[in-house]
Order: C-alpha cells, then sequence, then structure tokens
C-alpha cells in the first residue's frame, strides 16, 4: 500500500510537470492545426483596472496611447474604483488625450470596479489590463487577430518577466517560458485553458460577470466561455511585460490567492467543459497543480513510513525496501537541501544561482498549500491585493528585456 502511494504520488507530480506538457505537444503536432492569424482591427476598448497605482499609472496610460492600434477605434478605460491616492487625478490629467476614467470612492474590488466600467466600454472587443505591466507596440493588433474566426471567444497574450531582478526574477521568466510552450500547443488543438488577465481579451457582447465571491476572475472567464462551447486561444508575440515581485514572500502570497481562485472553480460545476478534450485541459493544466505539493508530502511520507516500520519487508514492495528505498528517501531530501541552500543564494550571480531554480518550486508549491488553507477556511477575500513590484521599469518593450 505505502509502495502504491508512493508511485500514484510520484507519477501525478511527473504527469503534472512533463507528461501532460508532452502529450499537448505529441497530439498538437499530430492533429492539431496553428489558429488563423489574419490581418483584423475592430473596435477596441483597453480596461486598465488600478488600485493605488499613483507611482505607474501614468507610464502605463503613455504606452497604451502609443500602441500600434488605430486610435480611432481604441478607447482607453481606467477602472480606479476605491483609489485613496492620486490615481484618479492622475487619470483625469490624459482626459483631453482620449483617455476616461470610470471611479468611485468605495472599494468593492476588482471585479466590481470592472463591471461597473463595462456599460461604458465601446468596443468590439475588450481587452482586460492592469496597472504595473505595458503593452509591446504590436500586442493589441496581434491579440484580435484570432476573433475574425467568430468561434474565438476570448484570447490571452504572452506575459513576459523583465531581465535584471536576479534569480526570482530569471525562474519566474523560465515558468511563464514554460507556460507559454503549453498553452501555444493546446491552442493547436483548439482552445487553452490559461490566461494571464493583465492581457485578455474578451467579446464584449459575451462578457458575462463572473460572481462577487470570485476569486480569479480572468480564469473565470475563460472557463465560462470553454463551458459555453467556444473557443480561447493563445496569441504568444502579444506581449505583456512586467517585473517580479520585490521577494520571494511577496511572490508566495501572489500565488497563493491564485490556488485559492483555482479551488474555488474547481467546485463551482458550471465552469466545467462539457466537451472532452478542453476537460482534458483543464484537468492536466489546472486542476492538478494545485495537488502537486499533496503528492509530493505524500511521496515523502511513504518513503519514510516504509524504512521506519518494515524496511526490508514484502508488503511495503521491492522499491521501498532496503537501499532502493534509502536511495529514493535520498534523492528527495537532497532536492529540499538544494531548495533550501537555493532560498539561501537568492540573489546569487554566476552559477550558483541555479540552485534558484528548486527554491522556486517548493516556494510555488508552498504557496499552493496556502491557497488550499485559504479556500478551506474561506479567508481568501475576492479584493485584489496590490502586490508591489520592482520599483524601476524598462524604457521599452521590445522583446529584448524578457
Amino acid at each position: 500500500m505505502l509502495e502504491l502511494s508512493f508511485l500514484l504520488s510520484v507519477l501525478l507530480v511527473i504527469y503534472t510537470y512533463a507528461g501532460y506538457p508532452l502529450l499537448a505537444a505529441i497530439l498538437g503536432r499530430l492533429f492539431g492545426r496553428e489558429p488563423v492569424s489574419r490581418s483584423y482591427t475592430p473596435p477596441v476598448t483597453l480596461l486598465i483596472a488600478a488600485y493605488n497605482e499613483e507611482d505607474v499609472i501614468a507610464e502605463r496610460l503613455e504606452n497604451a496611447l502609443s500602441l500600434d492600434y488605430p486610435r480611432d477605434r481604441l478607447q482607453i478605460l481606467v477602472a480606479a474604483d476605491g483609489s485613496d491616492d492620486g490615481t484618479a487625478a492622475i487619470v483625469e490629467s490624459f482626459a483631453a488625450r482620449g483617455v476616461e476614467l470610470s471611479y468611485d470612492l468605495a472599494r468593492r474590488g476588482k471585479m466590481a470596479a470592472i463591471n461597473r466600467a463595462m456599460p461604458r466600454a465601446t468596443g468590439e472587443i475588450v481587452v482586460f489590463s492592469d496597472a504595473n505591466n505595458m503593452y509591446e507596440a504590436q500586442a493589441i493588433r496581434r491579440l484580435v487577430r484570432p476573433f475574425a474566426n467568430p468561434q474565438v471567444g476570448a484570447a490571452g497574450g504572452a506575459k513576459r518577466i523583465v531581465k535584471g531582478d536576479g534569480a526570482l526574477g530569471e525562474s519566474e521568466g523560465l515558468y511563464w517560458r514554460y507556460e507559454d510552450f503549453i498553452k501555444r500547443e493546446e491552442s493547436r488543438l483548439g482552445t487553452t485553458t490559461g490566461v494571464c488577465g493583465e492581457i485578455l481579451a474578451l467579446r464584449r457582447n459575451l462578457f458575462r460577470a463572473p460572481p462577487s465571491t470570485t476569486v480569479n476572475d480572468d480564469f473565470y472567464m475563460a472557463l465560462d466561455l470553454i463551458a459555453r462551447g467556444y473557443d480561447v486561444l493563445y496569441v504568444g508575440d502579444a506581449c505583456s511585460y512586467e517585473r517580479v515581485s520585490p521577494s520571494a514572500e511577496s511572490e508566495r502570497a501572489r500565488r497563493a490567492r491564485i490556488v485559492a481562485g483555482r479551488y474555488q472553480a474547481m467546485f463551482t460545476p458550471p465552469l466545467w467543459p462539457r466537451r472532452p478534450l478542453p476537460a482534458w485541459q483543464v484537468i492536466s493544466h489546472k486542476y492538478l497543480r494545485p495537488l502537486v505539493p499533496l503528492a509530493m508530502l505524500l511521496a515523502l511520507a511513504s518513503n519514510i513510513m516504509a524504512l521506519l516500520h518494515a524496511p526490508v519487508s514484502r508488503e511495503n514492495g521491492r522499491l521501498l525496501a532496503g537501499r532502493s528505498g534509502w536511495l529514493l528517501l535520498g534523492v528527495q531530501i537532497l532536492f529540499y537541501m538544494v531548495a533550501w541552500l537555493g532560498k539561501r543564494f537568492e540573489d546569487a550571480r554566476g552559477p550558483v544561482k541555479v540552485l534558484y531554480l528548486p527554491a522556486f518550486l517548493v516556494s510555488a508549491n508552498l504557496a499552493a498549500l496556502d491557497g488550499l488553507v485559504r479556500f478551506a477556511r474561506g479567508k481568501q477575500s475576492t479584493r485584489w491585493q496590490r502586490v508591489p513590484r520592482r520599483s524601476s521599469e524598462v524604457a521599452a518593450y521590445d522583446g529584448r528585456n524578457a
């Protein structure tokens, strides 16, 4: 029994991180097709959610105004409900340049601010964004191309982490390149299950406001469209740039919120896709990830219990008995020791920074456990918490910074 629990745990981890991406790639290359992409410039509303963003909102609006998209077909609308700093005043100073503001003194959360701003949106396509990310000049032009196909309900762009923020930034950047690969292969099969709320385009007439209790609004909207039979595509060359969180703790808090929202979606039956292929994608890409830390703990516990109680007994199987059992335990302990060292050398330069990758993985899975606890206790607020980013920004977003 201990050997079975160990094997199932290890297989879940391997399948989630490597098996599913490999299967998606194989199926995508054999049976999928590249999403059709042709010139299409419908009226677009860029809806920027901002809460107490006076440090970055002006730069974000300058970035929006400089985008390579017909200005007469681009509405820029900022939802800044609850901001009690200078955010609203700064946005108002852009009014002469066509920027619009939706503002209310009460803070009810990001989704409430978006819902209040949506009636003012005039674009056929609404692009949801945040205040602390910057778009490449061609981002919106590329992002809306898939909507030439009426079957497409939403399209998500690529999240890029700006270089220069040490091991944490490089690990986060590597993670998003890994996600980029998976979402590209999923799109070949017809739909992706992963979107980033800072660069998410959606048909305005298909918008259905998530319930006020929703934690991950972007994930909800994507799954809602998939469940209704529409495709959600990934546009890898429509890029949004941002800096990584200033510390691993800040990044872990952000991930814990995401995982709490994912558990919430798991227990929301209307969001479950009815088509077999998208259902498999959602389970494999999104719903197994939060279970990985539980599998890692179970693998370690099974290994230890087998060695402590009956190291060589037949009932524990050959895998966890004797030398092989000690070897497997040693590998697991070594992995966690390397993760601990990686955390100690978070700001290291040179070859030693490779140690931070196991630290990043362990930190991400600790965040998943935190997210599970938040969900189980009902302690995850629906109000978006502003996670600070590195203070300096890059001057240009041209693909050389990611």
